[in-house]
């Protein structure tokens, strides 16, 4: 086979969100395809789990003849697989995994694992067995097709993506060796658990020990999953110097390479379409405001949001809110403000009140119970964003300058309400903010400015790191407002925020054009054909590290 600018015959990738949506790692994985395979045509291949039964994955169309004569080989061997290609620019290659009878090898996996690396299972619970199986169903499928293809003659790379893949890396580094493995951590599973359950994770870092609060907080085993496949990863990569740094602390091995993660411009619609779909997103979004409360909003009211998953504080959803009450209270400007909560909860279906609403030609002069929220929450009670919004003071009456609503769906298109996927959505916003307090890197800002809207993030996300290494930065500079966050400037970080939204929501429509363009301009450097790079030479130390412990 004829070798490639990266000098790999097969580059294998496997992530839990191969085909399938669950967050950021998608969007890394999704968006770095199409450079890929033109640097690598068709000699990488994705693996992902296979998770559509009732349905078919809008996202996969499946190709049965692809690699026909080895999916015999593998079935042979019990291996249940599909072929096929990714949705997504650049159509990449994809193996989807039917993990579901590999179950009752688990204990057998278990165990091997503690004797080869000393991974501690025993105390394992929640997605921690099905994230092994699948990653180890995983590993027989490179070791199977690596078989059939008398890999040992080859350059193969496997790349691995977060703990939930980390058994699989284990696995081929001990059946494989030469094969180069690859693994990436996204945010240490330890990390993200302190800061989650409202530790001070920057004023005391240098004291964490990874393995005793594995222990305090009950992650044992998943922590010493991502700990051993780091350790013996062939080359470990992670997505930003914030998390190097953490990776470094907790698991006690400095990453080879930091992989920043970049985009493609192609997701973004060119000059008339773009116009179009902002005009349609923005007519969508303020009928939205209209039908909730009962009024008719002004045509050039001020549209932010914040989104992503929900994690309360790490993602800086609390703060959020809370720099919108204090908008609220101290709002004296011209312009309608209405703040966005997009953020996937706990829900159900559509309002049946609202989509009425929504579906009518008519305006409504009467507010809708409950004007904040779209959907049904299974869980409304306990639900922290609800209970936030209701505790802070806020009425949605017509006459109020700031108002707020909380769309807790997926935006993929069917939500019921909009009907819009995210980026069809986020094209018709004025501004979005992500005051993260825990943020690996933070697709949603990037993701921002590459459709040309002006973002607020935090110095303490590694976009917002990445974007101003030197501190905090005006949003007139690049684009991208990056404000200074630490463990105990909660308050100074919301007014600071609050004075962006303020600043934004009154600059001329010349000024916004202007911060637009340079928002613009900031995206095309987080460009992948300049950020792909850096998996270049991640894969060659791979390579070259394989060599050396192979004869």
């Amino acid at each position: 086979m004829e070798k490639n600018p990266l000098n790999l015959d097969y580059l294998f990738e496997v992530s839990w969100e191969v085909c399938n949506l669950v967050g950021g790692i998608y969007t890394v994985l999704s968006t770095k395809a199409k450079t890929l395979q033109q640097i690598n045509k068709d000699r990488n291949i994705f693996i992902g789990p296979d998770l559509w039964k009732e349905k078919e994955s809008p996202y996969f169309t499946e190709v049965p003849s692809l690699f026909k004569d080895w999916k015999k080989i593998a079935a042979e061997a019990g291996l249940k697989v599909r072929t096929g290609r990714w949705n997504i620019p650049g159509k990449p290659i994809v193996i989807l995994v039917d993990y579901n009878d590999m179950y009752a090898c688990r204990n057998e996996l278990f165990a091997n694992m503690w004797d080869w690396y000393g991974v501690d299972s025993l105390p394992a619970y929640g997605d921690y067995d099905e994230s092994c199986i699948f990653a180890y169903t995983s590993a027989l499928v490179i070791e199977n097709f690596y078989n059939y293809i008398q890999g040992e003659k080859l350059n193969v790379v496997a790349h691995f993506d977060e703990w939930t893949t980390g058994m699989g890396l284990l696995y081929i580094k001990h059946k494989l060796p030469a094969v180069a493995t690859v693994f990436t951590t996204h945010a240490t599973s330890i990390g993200r658990s302190i800061a989650g359950n409202n530790k001070p994770l920057y004023d005391y870092f240098a004291g964490y020990n990874g393995d005793q609060m594995a222990v305090e907080l009950n992650m044992v085993s998943k922590h010493s999953l991502e700990k051993r496949a780091a350790h013996q990863a062939h080359c470990f990569t992670t997505v930003s110097d914030i998390t190097a740094r953490e990776c470094t602390q907790l698991l006690e091995r400095c990453p080879d390479i930091v992989t920043p993660n970049g985009f493609e411009e192609n997701f973004v619609p060119k000059k008339t379409a773009y116009q179009e779909k902002r005009l349609t997103a923005r007519s969508r979004l303020l009928k939205l405001a209209g039908a909730l409360i009962g009024y008719k909003p002004q045509t050039d009211s001020f549209l932010l949001t914040t989104s992503g998953r929900y994690e309360y504080k790490n993602k800086g959803i609390d703060l959020y809110i809370e720099a919108i009450r204090r908008l609220k209270e101290t709002y004296t400007g011209k312009r309608e403000i209405i703040a966005f909560v997009m953020v996937p909860a706990w829900s159900g279906a559509a309002r049946e009140d609202l989509v009425e609403r929504m579906n009518a030609t008519k305006g409504f002069k009467t507010p809708l119970p409950d004007p904040f929220i779209t959907h049904a929450l299974y869980n409304y009670n306990e639900d922290r964003i609800m209970s936030q919004i209701h505790n802070s003071g806020f009425a949605n009456r017509p006459e109020d300058k700031v108002k707020i609503i909380f769309i807790p769906s997926y935006l993929k298109g069917d939500d019921g309400i909009l009907n819009l996927s995210y980026y069809d959505m986020l094209i018709g916003l004025d501004a979005t903010a992500f005051p993260s307090y825990y943020e690996p890197w933070g697709y949603t800002p990037l993701e921002s400015v590459a459709f040309g809207i002006p973002t607020v993030t935090t110095d303490l996300s590694g976009f917002g790191l990445w974007n101003s290494p030197s501190g905090t930065c005006p949003v007139e500079e690049k684009g991208v407002a990056v404000l200074h966050r630490t463990d105990s400037n909660y308050n100074e970080v919301a007014d600071n925020l609050v004075a962006t939204i303020k600043d934004l929501s009154g600059k001329t429509a010349a000024e916004i054009e202007d911060i637009r363009s340079l928002a613009v301009k900031t995206s095309k450097q987080a460009l992948w054909k300049h950020l792909i790079s850096y998996y270049e030479q991640a894969y060659d130390l791979a390579l070259k590290n394989v060599k050396k412990t192979v004869k």
